[in-house]
């Protein structure tokens, strides 16, 4: 299954690491070399490594599993709510509460508060509290919009984790570790792929590089989608797993040629 070439990811600018000072010499494998300062990464690999972790992510979806979207950086922040609504998956997109995952149960807490406020708000009993109170209460559901909003309707942990910067997200990384939760990142040159079941070696920062990974993966998901929902998918996990049967077609083309 391929969702990106090796064209699409040097026009995105996956393959510019960081600066060579900035490097974690775990990533050594993943580099082709040093270029004007910076090291630059052999997309070779990161297109293997990118379509077995999407070809992964299918499997798991069509199975019935989830993913949680990860990506507190700035740059990515849009992108990777924006994807994940689109395939239906939860996302954490503004900062990693430490206990996400490992202290569920009060995270819940935080989500319960959240649906109250917004329940008082949609049908108007707010309005018996005083302003003072309310104007506290609004602050708060922005807060907790913005910390617990992307996972509000997450009944059960995820089955698996997408994260935008493993060497941001350490904790993410570190509490699925501890819940035997598969990891599947987009690492860049200072990152430490320790604890990344499915690494996708690359360029964390660029906006059009975290366009078409998370992209990528959201269609990876939806694909797995319409294979789990048969006749009843929607019409974009058709098209993600009409996607999927034009790349293997294509794919049996140029073995047959070979």
């Amino acid at each position: 299954m391929s969702f990106a070439s090796v064209k699409e990811m040097l026009q995105a600018g996956l393959h510019f690491g960081h600066q060579t000072r900035r490097w974690n010499p775990k990533m050594k494998p993943y580099i082709y070399g040093p270029r004007n300062g910076i090291y630059i990464i052999n997309l070779d690999k990161t297109k293997r490594m990118f379509d077995s972790a999407c070809d992964f992510l299918t499997k798991e979806i069509s199975r019935g599993g989830s993913v949680l979207f990860v990506g507190t950086k700035r740059q990515a922040q849009a992108i990777v709510s924006e994807e994940a609504k689109r395939c239906n998956m939860h996302y954490v997109d503004h900062r990693w509460l430490g206990g996400m995952m490992t202290n569920f149960q009060t995270i819940k807490n935080s989500v319960e508060r959240l649906k109250l406020i917004e329940s008082m708000q949609e049908d108007g009993s707010i309005q018996r509290f005083p302003k003072k109170e309310i104007g506290l209460m609004e602050k708060e559901r922005i807060k907790l919009e913005r910390n617990v909003g992307g996972i509000k309707n997450m009944r059960k942990l995820p089955t698996v984790l997408f994260i935008i910067d493993p060497k941001k997200e350490s904790i993410a990384v570190s509490e699925a570790q501890k819940l035997s939760i598969p990891v599947v990142a987009l690492a860049d040159t200072n990152c430490d792929p320790d604890g990344i079941d499915f690494m996708i070696p690359g360029n964390d920062d660029s906006l059009r590089s975290l366009r078409l990974v998370i992209s990528s993966v959201a269609e990876a998901v939806l694909a797995g989608q319409a294979k789990l929902d048969g006749d009843h998918a929607s019409d974009e996990a058709l098209a993600a797993a009409m996607g999927d049967v034009a790349s293997e077609m294509d794919q049996g083309s140029v073995e047959v040629e070979n």
